[in-house]
């Protein structure tokens, strides 16, 4: 691992830590010199000062290299070289042996300061890939991209060394709001700061200074320098990254531009997948919307006409003078008005209830009750109102009290039965109930036609009709049975379908089973 120079530092700092240190090493090496020739007595070892030269080559470079290399050679020439303490060479067999010490010395320096540039570059590349890796991971891993943002700005601060990182979203011309930032972010955006402009093609970036309107110096000298990225996609801006550093940081280094520069890109086409994806789920939710609407008003429309033309029917017999004098016809005519009536009253209720349902706003009362007790009266409604098929009720003594709405399970109850009476056409319905597990079931289905596995499946869907039923069945708005799903889940109960012993369809309801209430309760 090649030794690291202080990150940030001013090149000033940076030339006189490397002539610091070569110093160090040119004086050492000197001493060395003088210990080979004068106590071991060898001729010439001047080649020992390649040691200090390609030493500092690795440390600082190659142009720190041939500096040093230029100094060895006065060194030892001035040193060691007769005559001593001057720069005359009168030897011509030791001039060429500086001249050779100056030349292997400045290629030794060139080629181990090249080695360490590209060892530097590796690494700072190696650094990049990192980062960019991680915002990479962070984006993939999304929730939203509001949620990576704070992770890339941890990031980012630690990869570029600066002393805050913030994420800006365009809210408007010239204005930006926060949508991520570390710790020590300031308050405001600083009014003096840097742009990164991006030039086409392999030339680098630059920084471009940004003042506010006003005279100069409106800005305090001593204000933290802060720098910009701006965030693009599809031609349009949408924000930028900003960071601000100590000012002897000095802008950011080209591979900190570099990382800057891809978390942008990387940003931007997140946020450019987030309006996508958005703009595509408003425009299936307005599609859905408008089936939706279509398919009420289909069904309400042709659910509300048919019971309003039977009952305009029946009051133009009440009308007929003719009618009004047989008892029996009036009777029977009023009953007719009366049955329409109470079905325009249940596709109202299914559709106040929906609405109830999808907004959230179920009035629950969750009491215990006894199940026989619980469902009677709807089950009596039912056979009052049934003109056709049988009904059977097979409800076992021992059944544990459950925990329910009494109004809500009267409206599921009511829901069920006239779907197993409407499809079922003339076949019997039976209601049964049983413990399974720790809920008890209760189950209403019919010996119909009953429906097919993929039916199945939309069972429960708003406005879904079954495709093939009985042409004297009458078909319904499709909403009875996600009412009961609704209500059902509401009081903490499941619902399912599956087919029935009889034939047909079978309906079954879980109720959370309840203790018996206490004489005062």
């Amino acid at each position: 691992m090649l030794p690291v120079i202080p990150r940030g530092w001013k090149p000033l700092a940076r030339w006189g830590l490397a002539g610091g240190v070569a110093a160090a090493l040119l004086g050492a090496t000197t001493v060395l010199v003088w210990l080979l020739q004068g106590w071991l007595g060898l001729t010439d070892a001047s080649a020992a000062y390649l040691l200090a030269v390609t030493a500092v080559a690795v440390l600082f470079g190659p142009w720190a290299a041939v500096l040093g290399a230029v100094a060895a050679f006065g060194l030892y020439n001035f040193l060691f070289t007769h005559p001593l303490y001057t720069f005359v060479v009168a030897d011509s067999e030791q001039l060429l042996n500086l001249v050779l010490l100056l030349v292997v010395g400045v290629v030794v320096g060139q080629l181990a300061g090249a080695q360490r540039e590209r060892a530097e570059l590796a690494e700072a590349r190696r650094r990049e890939a990192v980062v960019v890796s991680q915002i990479s991971r962070a984006l993939a891993n999304r929730q939203d991209t509001g949620a990576a943002a704070s992770t890339i700005v941890d990031i980012l601060s630690h990869a570029v060394g600066a002393r805050a990182v913030w994420i800006g979203l365009r809210s408007a011309p010239g204005r930006e709001r926060r949508l991520a930032a570390t710790g020590k972010s300031p308050p405001e955006t600083p009014a003096i700061h840097a742009v990164l402009q991006r030039r086409p093609g392999d030339e680098p970036a630059r920084w471009m200074r940004v003042h506010p309107p006003g005279p100069p110096g409106r800005a305090g000298a001593d204000a933290t320098p802060a720098y910009r990225v701006p965030i693009d996609a599809a031609g349009n801006a949408l924000g930028g990254i900003w960071i601000s550093r100590d000012a002897a940081a000095g802008e950011p280094r080209r591979e900190e531009v570099r990382m800057l520069a891809a978390a942008a890109d990387q940003i931007g086409q997140a946020l450019e997948q987030d309006r996508l994806r958005s703009e595509a789920s408003r425009a299936d939710l307005a599609k859905r919307s408008e089936a939706l609407k279509s398919a009420l008003l289909e069904s309400v429309s042709h659910d509300l006409r048919t019971p309003l033309a039977a009952i305009r029917a029946s009051a133009g017999l009440l009308l007929d003078a003719g009618t009004a004098a047989d008892v029996d016809a009036l009777r029977e005519t009023a009953q007719v008005i009366d049955d329409e009536a109470a079905r325009m009253d249940r596709l109202v209720a299914n559709l106040l209830d929906m609405s109830r349902i999808e907004a959230g706003e179920v009035a629950i009362d969750l009491q215990p009750y006894a199940l026989d007790d619980l469902i009677e009266g709807s089950i009596s409604r039912f056979r009052a109102q049934s003109t056709g098929g049988s009904l059977a009720v097979d409800i076992p003594s021992d059944m544990p009290y459950v925990l329910a709405d009494a109004i809500l399970m009267d409206q599921v109850i009511v829901n069920l039965l006239d779907n197993a009476a409407r499809h079922a056409a003339g076949a019997p319905v039976r209601v049964t109930a049983s413990m399974e597990n720790d809920r008890l079931r209760l189950i209403v289905e019919d010996g119909g036609p009953g429906v097919q596995a993929e039916g199945m499946v939309r069972l429960f869907d708003k406005f879904y009709q079954v495709p093939g039923s009985r042409p004297s069945a009458r078909r319904g708005t499709g909403l009875g049975l996600a009412v009961v799903r609704g209500l059902v889940e509401a009081m903490g109960g499941q619902v399912d379908a599956h087919p029935s012993e009889l034939g047909g369809l079978a309906i079954s309801i879980a109720l959370q089973i309840s203790a018996a209430p206490s004489e005062d309760a």
